[in-house]
Parts: structure tokens; C-alpha cells; sequence
């Protein structure tokens, strides 16, 4: 049986363009998943600088609960996240990591908040050697009440919360290089 090579070219120019349309078409699905889970425009509650932070109580790492109304007299930071252990939170992280002795010589206290279970917090602290609690929000509860809820990752924020439970300045878009830094700069000017 003799094949016309014309036609066997041609279907194949057809396979190799059919191959290329799925492959963008994958793209174009993955990147709508990741904006749709953390798009900025969701209808969560939408929290202002000058009221006070919401009250939660979140597990850490360790299963020990830590209550945020607990914690007035000292200055917090609640930074949402994505995912641990992936590039741009590893980054936010360890510079919070290498600022950590400023934030302690202020009396800051310092909170990371993801969807991620326990244990995988416990993997993220051991691996990057993180001195600060990252509390689970695994029921996405909190990063509904603080209007950072995404489909499958919360979107990344943070809050500064003063010594009166009053939020001093929310970073709704985050730079994570030097992020740790931003934040000791101004909690100093927000005195």
C-alpha cells in the first residue's frame, strides 16, 4: 500500500498545530485558575486602615491556638500568603526571617497566614529556619474575614495591627524582596 507522502505531511501539520492549540489552550486554563483564585475584585469583606482588626483564634504549626485580641499592648503583623515553600513566600519569609531581630527589639509580633495544614508549616519553619508562627487557615475563615479569601490560595496582604488592635496600614499589593523591612520602616513612622 503506497501513501501519498502529500497527505501524510499534511495530516501531520495537522497533529503538531492540534498538539500546540491544547498546549496554549492548558495555559490559558492554569493561568484563569490562578487569577480567579486570587482576584482582587472578590465581594469578601473589604477592611479599611483606622478600625479595628478583626478578632480570630488560628492553630499554629505546633497546634497552639493564638487568639489576635490576646495580643493587644503589642504591635502584630498578619501577612497572608499563598502556599508554603514556594518561591515568592519562601522570599517574603526569609526576609521577614532576617529582619526578625528588629521585630523583636520593637516588640512586634509576627503571624503568617496560609490555607496549609500544620505539618506542612512545620516542613516550611525546619527547612527555611523561620522564627515566627505561621498559623493555619485551612477553613479559609479568616482570609474571608480579612477580605484575602482566594479559590485555592489566599491572596498575599499584609496588616499591621497597633498595640489597640487597630489596623495601622494594610499592604494590599506586596513586594516580597524587602518586604520585612517595610514593614519594621513603618510600624517606626506609624508611632
Amino acid at each position: 500500500m503506497n501513501s501519498d507522502p502529500f497527505l501524510t505531511s499534511g495530516v501531520n501539520q495537522v497533529i503538531v498545530i492540534l498538539v500546540e492549540m491544547i498546549k496554549l489552550l492548558s495555559k490559558i486554563f492554569i493561568f484563569t485558575i490562578i487569577t480567579s483564585s486570587c482576584s482582587l475584585f472578590s465581594d469578601e469583606v473589604h477592611l479599611i486602615e483606622g478600625q479595628a482588626a478583626p478578632n480570630f483564634t488560628l492553630q499554629d504549626q505546633d497546634g497552639k491556638e493564638h487568639t489576635l485580641s490576646s495580643y493587644q499592648g503589642k504591635k502584630v503583623v498578619i501577612y497572608f500568603y499563598p502556599k508554603d515553600d514556594t518561591p515568592g513566600c519562601t522570599k517574603e519569609a526569609c526576609g521577614i526571617r532576617d529582619a526578625y531581630d528588629d521585630f523583636v527589639n520593637q516588640d512586634i509580633v509576627v503571624f503568617g497566614i496560609s490555607y496549609d495544614s500544620a505539618e506542612a508549616h512545620q516542613g516550611f519553619i525546619k527547612k527555611y529556619n523561620l522564627p515566627f508562627n505561621l498559623l493555619s487557615d485551612s477553613d479559609k475563615s479568616i482570609s474571608k474575614l480579612y477580605g484575602t479569601a482566594g479559590t485555592f490560595f489566599p491572596m498575599r496582604k499584609t496588616f499591621l495591627i497597633d498595640e489597640n488592635g487597630m489596623i495601622k496600614k494594610i499592604y494590599s499589593k506586596v513586594s516580597v524582596v524587602g518586604h520585612g523591612h517595610e514593614i519594621l520602616r513603618d510600624f517606626s513612622i506609624s508611632k
